[in-house]
């Protein structure tokens, strides 16, 4: 059987680190077994979903790398849920409540004032005709849970291995709000049996979804077994708390804002809480080596230094034409060399560009006035190549005995406002000698 897979987010929110890696390893599972990848926007919560969260999500997908065969939104397939559910309904697996929810909180209250679990206690599987009919009659409106059966289910997980959901441990879920809205336990049920989905890769968080749904594909006459599922462990945030939606520094709009490449977010998302250490490979090779059995059964913290980290490994190879349309207009391949192995993020390289083609304004370096117009009188005279610098500070060591950081240091700061960057072997000659003699005038005054 061809393997086929889905990412299934929320359009509820920018896309974080944490829900990216699940997208990326589905896709990279299915293109290593020559399989196919579905997006499927969960967005029947109207009240939280909006078209720009749609439209972010699939832009980052794709500025990933991952591409998909179909996308397809659950607002489109109400009618083929409301089918599923009317079968549900007929077979008495959907029953309709109507309790409040201050009812239900009292009911919640009452059971854990005794030492029960807070699970619901089916009174509305009770309900006669006539008692629905007066309900209605006096304007309420049912919605509907789902009647799980009293069983354990099991199944073995590709990551986690053995794992078991106790169902009479769980309240009835319920599956079609009053408004007669879809609840996703329901709806990602359907959408798989209708999709033929072979594999459900997805985070821990769903465990005991997991055992609902598996529940529910059963009520629906279909055979459990035709899935295998796999739950990577949660990622953290830095400080241990879970990611979300809501931790907008590692949402992949703000990682691709500020500079961090597709490429390096691709290669750490795939090694983290694996056995492998991150490498920077293109997709297809990572797509090559992806493996379940490498992912350990514990989360993993995503570190924003240990990505910028590989982030700066990937700048540093990164080639003059890879790069030349996202840097400053008029920047040349000489630039890009010279400061490449400065950078943490794409981004920095504006300001280097500033310090080679604009005009930057240096401080005033106090006590060095003398030796700032020593280096004044002494600088070369243009055409300048990449032998300006040491022949510039070797008259400079000769005529005053400075070596050392005593030599480099105050030049440096004079000519790029900075006190460290990138060689000035390779800066000063696209600096140009105006520049350099402003700057120089400008420090030492």
């Amino acid at each position: 059987m061809s393997v086929v897979v889905r990412f299934a987010p929320s359009p509820t929110g920018y896309l974080h680190a944490g829900n990216a890696r699940p997208a990326l390893m589905n896709y990279l599972f299915a293109r290593k077994m020559g399989g196919t990848f579905l997006l499927r926007l969960d967005d029947t919560d109207t009240t939280r979903g909006t078209a720009e969260y749609a439209d972010a999500i699939q832009t980052d997908l794709t500025w990933l790398g991952i591409e998909w065969a179909e996308m397809f939104r659950q607002s489109d397939r109400l009618e083929l849920y409301a089918e599923a559910a009317e079968f549900l309904k007929k077979s008495g697996r959907l029953y309709p409540c109507f309790e409040s929810e201050a009812e239900l909180q009292a009911k919640r209250d009452y059971r854990m004032k005794r030492g029960l679990a807070p699970v619901y206690d089916r009174a509305m599987l009770k309900l006669t005709p006539e008692q629905r009919a007066s309900a209605e009659a006096n304007g309420k409106t049912p919605y509907w849970r789902f009647r799980l059966n009293d069983r354990t289910v099991q199944w073995n997980d590709l990551v986690l291995g053995k794992r078991e959901v106790k169902l009479p441990s769980i309240s009835d879920p319920v599956l079609i709000r009053a408004d007669g809205s879809f609840l996703y336990t329901f709806t990602s049920v359907v959408d798989d049996l209708d999709k033929k989905i072979t594999h459900i890769l997805r985070g821990e968080d769903h465990v005991s979804n997991t055992g609902v749904q598996i529940d529910i594909i059963q009520a629906l006459g279909a055979d459990p077994r035709r899935f295998q599922f796999a739950h990577l462990p949660l990622l953290t945030a830095g400080d241990g708390s879970k990611l979300s939606k809501r931790t907008d520094s590692i949402s992949l709009r703000s990682l691709r804002h500020d500079g961090v490449e597709a490429l390096a977010i691709a290669n750490y998302l795939a090694a983290l809480g694996s056995s492998q250490d991150p490498q920077l490979l293109p997709l297809d090779e990572l797509a090559r080596g992806f493996d379940f059995k490498r992912f350990s059964s514990s989360s993993a913290r995503f570190d924003v230094s240990q990505l910028l980290a590989l982030n700066r490994k990937l700048l540093h190879r990164m080639n003059f034409a890879e790069v030349s349309a996202r840097l400053p207009v008029g920047a040349t391949e000489a630039f890009w060399l010279a400061v490449r192995g400065n950078l943490d993020l794409l981004a920095e390289a504006r300001g280097y560009w500033d310090v080679v083609a604009g005009t930057i304004v240096p401080p005033v370096i106090e006590g060095e006035g003398e030796y700032l117009r020593t280096a004044l009188a002494l600088l070369p005279a243009e055409p300048w190549d990449d032998e300006v610098w040491p022949t510039w500070t070797g008259a400079l060591k000769e005529a005053t005995g400075r070596k050392g950081k005593g030599l480099y240091a105050p030049l440096r700061l004079a000519l790029t406002g900075e006190e460290h960057g990138p060689e000035m072997k390779a800066l000063l000659p696209l600096m140009g000698r105006v520049r350099a003699e402003m700057r120089l005038k400008v420090a030492a005054s």
